[in-house]
């Protein structure tokens, strides 16, 4: 796996996402680890403090999912531009400068994390940093909708859907990374330090809690320490698409950035190869498991 430090500025965002098909159950898709900041993003604060956003080299850590025949699908487009892991809904209306005329979240729960600051589009970044020195134009935001948000939900649906028509079930792992300790505006915990691994799957709601806790156990197995559905169970993406009813399965994973870079200089750490390693032969135990017989 190279390091890429160097980040650049993307004119367009033609495409926004890249996806590869699969021919097994198991669907991998990582929304936050875009570095293509477009032309038109306008952001006020410093670049670096805003790539702190990133699930910098996530796409890395994966990268032997096409292989294995393993659907892939990654948003090229930053998270701070806007986060395909937040409802459609979760407008921060404080941030525009005009009326917003499509739905707007009312759910309370769903509502604190836009009042820290990271509804669909970001106020700020994890530390309370502004990102805009200007309010956004509603025809911005929606723009980014139709250009981000909407397509990787398509690929994402259409991925799991594909997966579940061949095998009659589907095992989606929705891939993250977080910093080694929360930002005071990152989370409802902020500066609470992370296990190796989160695994979230809204308290059982999106996936079989056996095939959670057998992916946990394979975690610890290898030696990492896991926690489950704390500090996160998961949000639009599993909430969206699991449906273990159905046997549709959705599981997002959270992987400690110290396990593989450093957070200062973003560069890949030698530890890099050893969790693809494990995260491979994760993914291999994933496929030999039918969630209806666990």
């Amino acid at each position: 796996m190279a390091s890429d430090p160097l980040r650049h500025e993307a004119p367009d965002l033609e495409p926004a996402i890249r996806t590869v098909a699969g021919r097994t159950p198991l669907v991998l898709d990582s929304p936050h680890s875009g570095t293509r900041y477009p032309a038109d993003f306008d952001h006020a604060c410093d670049r670096a403090l805003l790539r702190t956003a990133e699930d910098t080299h996530v796409e890395k850590l994966y990268d032997f999912a096409p292989a294995l025949g393993i659907a892939w699908v990654e948003a090229l487009f930053p998270r701070s531009y806007l986060d395909a892991n937040r409802s459609e809904r979760e407008i921060d209306v404080e941030m525009l400068d005009g009326p917003w005329t499509g739905p707007v979240e009312t759910d309370p729960v769903v509502l604190a994390k836009v009042r820290l600051g990271k509804g669909l589009i970001w106020r700020n970044t994890d530390d309370g940093v502004p990102l805009y020195a200007r309010r956004l134009r509603p025809a911005e935001v929606a723009a980014r909708i139709e250009r981000c948000w909407r397509p990787y939900h398509e690929a994402v649906a259409r991925a799991i859907d594909e997966a579940h028509a061949r095998h009659g079930y589907s095992i989606h792992v929705n891939c993250h990374s977080m910093p080694a300790v929360a930002g005071s505006h990152a989370t409802l915990y902020p500066g609470v330090a992370h296990a190796d691994f989160v695994v979230g799957d809204r308290d059982g709601t999106t996936a079989s809690p056996r095939l959670s806790a057998a992916l946990a156990d394979f975690l610890r197995g290898r030696g990492y320490s896991v926690e489950v559905n704390f500090p996160y169970k998961g949000v639009e993406l599993v909430r969206r698409y699991g449906d273990p009813a159905r046997h549709r399965h959705s599981i997002q994973l959270e992987a400690n950035r110290a396990l593989y870079m450093d957070e200062r200089s973003f560069e890949l750490l030698p530890g890099s190869e050893r969790l693809r390693r494990d995260l491979q032969d994760l993914a291999r135990m994933l496929l030999e498991t039918d969630p209806r017989r666990l």
